[in-house]
């Protein structure tokens, strides 16, 4: 599917007026947890292509490298008008010893905060969530430094990621949360319960992470022959033996439709996310020209309503496997005490 011509349409996210691209582009495998860090000139260029096309909203984090690819993000963006990309962020999870932990002291953010800002080579960064959900300390007393922040210019909008809808609630009232990270895919849709229908309710951006199955719409039963040393995704469950050739039936109905459709399986999927509404902004990520082509060519796929009748029957398969291993923080389990209880760090 052609996809030179296609012109990526701009989207509000949130009800605080912040407008990005409809797509976005997910900046983490070029540096981490996808296998070794990417050559960075081939990186450079593959983000400068992205913001030529129109794929202008890009998403980072601290912890990604850590800190390499928000210095990557950060040298793809010297030299262009700094109102051409929307900057997305994150703090919340810290490496100590080598090991991952969740944090959302103030101190910290702050710090965090900071030092992104030197990372990326800007002096605001535009969408700046909190990764993960510090289950110790009351989400109010979080919200509030990164609402300073905000007050301070440093900080344009505020979003969080993997929050349960109490989380999102209690800090959209401390300050407007403008988007909500999730992941959502045709096999991943436990938030379509109560997370979706909260930030509707209180007019909040969707922001969908992983809208591809970490890589399985995209290459189905060749996934784990290409995956390099390092790839976290061996060990996900979903991709483990036990669970692959059951799952595999899933992307073999996705395959079939997308052959009916005259587009890739990856097309397919991305193209139902985009379809879920004019508020969701999905973020694929990708290292290569030619796969974002391919995900730029999505936006120009047409669902029909027996097309999304075919893909609801699809995606409502059982899939097995949990989205992540054993002691993954995710929105199920991102409640944190009453304010009452707070008595300081």
């Amino acid at each position: 599917m052609a996809t030179e011509e296609i012109k990526v349409p701009r989207i509000k996210l949130g009800s605080q007026g912040f407008e990005v691209s409809a797509q976005g582009l997910g900046c983490m495998g070029m540096s981490a947890f996808y296998g070794p860090p990417k050559p960075e000139p081939d990186m450079i260029n593959l983000i400068h292509y992205a913001i030529e096309r129109g794929i202008t909203h890009l998403d980072t984090a601290e912890t990604y490298g850590p800190h390499t690819n928000e210095i990557l993000v950060g040298k793809a963006l010297k030299g262009i008008p700094r109102e051409k990309a929307e900057i997305a962020s994150k703090c919340g999870i810290k490496i100590v010893d080598g090991k991952r932990e969740i944090c959302g002291e103030p101190a910290y953010v702050r710090a965090t905060l900071e030092a992104s800002l030197k990372r990326l080579g800007i002096d605001c960064i535009d969408l700046y969530y909190l990764h993960r959900i510090d289950k110790t300390i009351p989400i109010e007393v979080t919200i509030g430094e990164l609402k300073k922040l905000v007050e301070e210019g440093k900080v344009k909008y505020i979003g969080l990621s993997e929050a349960s809808p109490s989380t999102i609630r209690r800090a959209h009232a401390v300050h407007p949360i403008t988007a909500v990270q999730l992941e959502w895919s045709l096999w991943s849709r436990d938030v379509e319960a109560e997370v979706i229908p909260t930030c509707r309710e209180l007019g909040i951006g969707i922001v969908s992470y992983s809208p591809l199955g970490r890589g399985f719409f995209s290459s189905g039963p060749k996934l784990l022959e290409h995956m390099e040393e390092g790839d976290f995704r061996k060990y996900m469950p979903r991709l483990q033996a036990e669970n692959l050739e059951h799952n595999m039936k899933l992307f073999h109905r996705v395959n079939d439709l997308a052959a009916k459709k005259g587009c890739t399986p990856s097309q397919l999927a991305l193209a139902w996310v985009h379809h879920q509404g004019n508020d969701v902004c999905p973020i694929p990520g990708t290292t290569k020209i030619e796969n974002l082509k391919q995900n730029i060519g999505a936006l120009s796929v047409n669902l029909t309503a027996e097309d999304m009748a075919e893909l609801e029957t699809i995606a409502s398969a059982d899939v097995k496997g949990d989205r992540y291993g054993a002691g993954i923080a995710t929105w199920e389990t991102a409640d944190t005490p009453p304010l009452s209880t707070w008595k300081g760090i």
